[in-house]
């Protein structure tokens, strides 16, 4: 039985993606068969609901003000319309829903708001999932009282390489808000980008931090960086070699995340409508098991429910239909 870890030192996991490629993935493979359906992948659904106008910098976000990216702030969505989108997800199969606004912080004026959001979500069945910026503890406790299943607040990337693509908070802050709603009872979502021009050193920052919290993250994200015309991202990698992330290293990081966190639902995320299907078959070979469906993710394109459903047959691969490990047995006890 793979032990549960969470004391990896940064050496172990730079080891673990220097391996030969081909046992890279059998490693990963075998460490998620012990724990997940292999041909089961988690669905799940996207949706903004507050877009545009944040006052946050971060380098890859078309949403940020400091973006001459075209994208135009919106308020948040009636609570009616955003059940409406969730009822259509449920119709397509998705087990979660993600719910997105562009804040640095949600407003405490906005809190009731998003409580009969997630209320009326759970009610559908669906698992609820935010994402809202920096939480206070408060704030925290009240999307717990409201039933949230999931919070979403990804680390981006290692710690060496954040303040290169953020400048308006810091790494800790980061951090902060994860301990915030792990306080609360909230599962915890996080993951980062890759391909944002960062090093393998800083990928190996990036899921060291993740596999040494004092719990692993019940879900981890693994974006490719969507380059945006009018990002800081986008202008400073366009038409360079690290434009795009190598796909071999982009199943790199997916298989050691695997690896390193045995009982997480590891997601192929933002950038896979830009993958090959012989990439994404890698992926959820290396150990990814969880997806966005749908057109959009949040301002980006994503593949899409039909191409979603062609590749599924393809492989041989079925929706999700049970709960994940980590919900399933509450708690994974770290290494002494």
């Amino acid at each position: 039985m793979t032990q549960i870890r969470t004391d990896w030192t940064g050496e172990e996991i730079a080891g673990l993606f220097d391996l030969p490629f081909t046992e890279l993935l059998f490693q990963a493979a075998t460490i998620h068969r012990e724990f997940h359906p292999p041909e089961q992948i988690q669905l799940c659904t996207l949706l903004s609901i507050k877009t545009g106008g944040c006052p946050e910098d971060c380098g890859y976000c078309s949403q940020s003000v400091k973006a001459d990216s075209g994208v135009e702030a919106t308020k948040l969505m009636e609570v009616q319309s955003v059940l409406q989108r969730a009822a259509q997800a449920k119709d397509s199969g998705s087990q979660r829903f993600c719910m997105g606004a562009a804040w640095r912080n949600p407003k405490d004026r906005d809190m009731p708001a998003i409580v009969e959001i997630v209320k009326g979500v759970r009610a559908m069945g669906l698992e609820t999932c935010m994402t809202l910026g920096m939480l206070t503890p408060k704030q925290a406790d009240m999307l717990k009282e409201a039933g949230l299943d999931y919070y979403n607040h990804n680390v981006d990337t290692g710690p060496e390489y954040y303040e290169r693509v953020i400048s308006t908070r810091n790494y800790q802050d980061r951090l902060d808000t994860l301990q915030n709603v792990r306080d609360a009872g909230i599962n915890v979502c996080s993951g980062g980008i890759v391909g944002m021009g960062e090093t393998r050193e800083d990928r190996v920052g990036f899921v060291h931090t993740l596999a040494t919290l004092e719990r692993h993250p019940e879900s981890v994200p693994v974006n490719a960086l969507v380059p945006v015309k009018g990002t800081v991202l986008d202008d400073m990698l366009a038409d360079t070699p690290l434009a795009k992330i190598d796909d071999i290293e982009f199943v790199r990081t997916v298989a050691v995340s695997r690896i390193t966190m045995p009982m997480s639902m590891v997601r192929l995320s933002a950038g896979r409508e830009s993958m090959s299907e012989a990439t994404q078959a890698l992926c959820f070979m290396a150990g990814a098991n969880s997806i966005f469906t749908g057109d959009k993710l949040l301002t980006a394109p994503n593949a899409g429910d039909d191409s979603d459903a062609a590749l599924f047959a393809k492989l041989g691969l079925t929706a999700l239909a049970q709960e994940e490990p980590m919900r399933a047995c509450r708690v994974a006890e770290p290494a002494e």
